[in-house]
Order: C-alpha cells, then structure tokens, then sequence
C-alpha cells in the first residue's frame, strides 16, 4: 500500500512499490489524463509534476513518490499558470491529435512556474522530451509566450 499526495489529496494505492506511478494515476485512480507514449521516459505523453517539476510517470516508481505533491492534468486548472497555458493551447489551436498534449501542457506550465519570461532556447530545454507526432512544435512556442504574456 503506498499513500500518495494527488491533486491536493491524500491517497492509498494498492499496488507493488516498483509499479509506475502512471500505472497507478490511470489503473488506480482513474485519472486518465496522462498517458501512456512510450513507457521508456523520451516521449513525454506521461508528464506530470512531483513538487512543481516535471516528470516522467511511466519510468518514476510509486515508491519513490511517497510524501511528495503530484499534480496531473486533471488538476492544473485549479492555479493561474495552468489555466493560463490551457487557454493559450486552445487560443493558438495547438492540439491536433491531442495525445501527447497533457504532457506537453505539464511541461510548459513546470517551465512558467519558475520563468515567467522564457527565451527560445528555455522553451526549447523545457519542452525537450515531448515528442508531437503532428508537429505542433510552433504553435506550441506561441502558446508558451502567450501564456507567459497573459501571467505578466
């Protein structure tokens, strides 16, 4: 049994300590949000934040989570930042296929946590690892600043 901090909630997961903890959101919780791209961390569809940074879900044990905040996709409205790039990604239509979009959503948001006024080149290193088969990778840039503009 692990207890985990999810979306603001004390929560106990049933499962092996080793299981992943995107095993646990989706199979356990049922927070479907994240999903599940390549199951080797490179893909980014798995994003989620651990105390405000983002990370990999599929390759992050629960047992190593224990104690710490996670914050998913079905939670990122309930603060500024995140209703800010979630209005920015429907703004600048950023989602075609919409797969890897929760990841890429975690990503941009953990990077305008901390950087408010993000370069390319820090948008580029935050958002490395998230792959967008359609290539959105523009129009993600211009949401990012959007975001950032709209949180000035």
């Amino acid at each position: 049994m692990a207890s985990m901090n999810v979306n603001g909630k004390t929560v106990n997961v049933d499962a092996d300590p080793s299981t992943p903890l995107l095993w646990a959101l989706r199979e356990h919780l049922q927070l479907t949000g994240t999903k599940y791209g390549c199951g080797v961390s490179v893909c980014g569809a798995c994003t989620v934040h651990l105390n405000g940074q983002a990370v990999r879900s599929c390759t992050t044990p629960i047992s190593a989570v224990a104690g710490q905040k996670i914050v998913t996709i079905e939670a990122l409205a309930d603060d500024r930042v995140g209703r800010a790039v979630q209005a920015a990604w429907v703004k600048h239509d950023v989602a075609q296929c919409g797969y890897c979009q929760s990841g890429q959503i975690m990503s941009a948001s953990a990077l305008l946590k901390v950087n408010r006024k993000p370069t390319d080149a820090d948008i580029d290193g935050a958002m490395a690892g998230n792959i967008c088969r359609c290539g959105t990778y523009a129009r993600i840039r211009v949401a990012i600043k959007d975001a950032a503009q709209a949180l000035a």
